[in-house]
């Protein structure tokens, strides 16, 4: 049994993945887990971290993919019109409404919990969780987590319940644009969740979320609301600003997708997994 867990969800577009499979395998997230790998040490990785993907782009892809199809020639910047149909059209078809045949968001969310449920029978009963999100993914796993502390299943484990949560780190997170639709002071973040972690394991802050200045959808969060100001005032949140990228990348928006090789990222990770550990 591991002594830590690691979940690691992608965020908007199609990732280059098409079949679920196995999540322990890396696939989106193979740059990152090679780097946190080398960065912690193979033997004390291997022996001791269970990494799982969370992989959900195969629920919007296939009809993104019809429609484009359809309209291939009777448009223009078909590459461009692809990156927007499979970015933004995610994030406007994950939402919560009262309409049973819009399942999107809780066919994601099962996903979510699925990799939850192989994490907790990989690792031991009280080994801390990490979570690991980019861009869209973020706004995902916060509703998850709000969605858990509102309706907890009675019968899952402490760590289903995400009660050994230790560390929820955001990279290029557009939370703030999901939230637009509520007064600033209706704005409610989630609380932390990891109640049952023993003293040692908790970390100040628990929330960290990483952002680069010229990522246009990676943005920090304490200036969102009153209580996410709140929560950074108490040391619960902190906005990090690093500089993601190369010589092409790290001073334009192509920066949102830098984060999974970056060193500013993945050294600070793999030190807090060390940490854990």
């Amino acid at each position: 049994m591991k002594k830590l867990a690691v979940a690691v969800i992608h965020g908007m577009g199609a990732q280059g993945v098409k079949q679920t499979g196995d999540r322990a395998s890396p696939t989106f997230s193979k740059a990152l887990y090679k780097r946190i790998r080398r960065a912690v040490g193979p033997l004390a990785f291997d022996g001791a971290i269970s990494w799982r993907e969370i992989f959900w782009a195969d629920i919007l892809q296939d009809r993104q993919d019809t429609y484009l199809a359809r309209i291939r020639r009777r448009t223009r910047y078909d590459d461009l019109r692809r990156f927007v149909v499979q970015n933004l059209g995610d994030a406007a078809a994950y939402r919560k409404t009262a309409d049973l045949a819009d399942n999107t968001y809780g066919t994601i969310h099962k996903r979510v919990d699925k990799v939850i449920r192989q994490l907790d029978q990989d690792t031991d009963e009280s080994a801390p969780l990490v979570i690991l999100a980019h861009s869209l993914g973020g706004h995902i796993m916060s509703n998850y987590i709000y969605d858990l502390g509102k309706a907890p299943d009675a019968h899952a484990t402490a760590f289903r319940k995400l009660k050994t949560l230790a560390a929820f780190v955001t990279f290029g997170c557009n939370i703030p644009l999901f939230t637009f639709s509520y007064a600033p002071k209706r704005i409610i973040p989630i609380t932390f969740p990891g109640t049952d972690l023993p003293q040692e394991k908790r970390l100040s802050p628990w929330w960290l979320n990483y952002y680069d200045k010229d990522d246009v959808l990676g943005y920090p969060l304490a200036s969102v609301a009153p209580h996410y100001t709140a929560m950074a005032e108490r040391g619960d949140l902190k906005d990090i600003a690093i500089d993601t990228g190369t010589a092409l990348t790290s001073w334009n928006p192509m920066s949102h997708n830098a984060y999974w090789r970056d060193d500013d990222f993945y050294r600070p990770v793999a030190k807090l997994m060390k940490r854990l550990l």
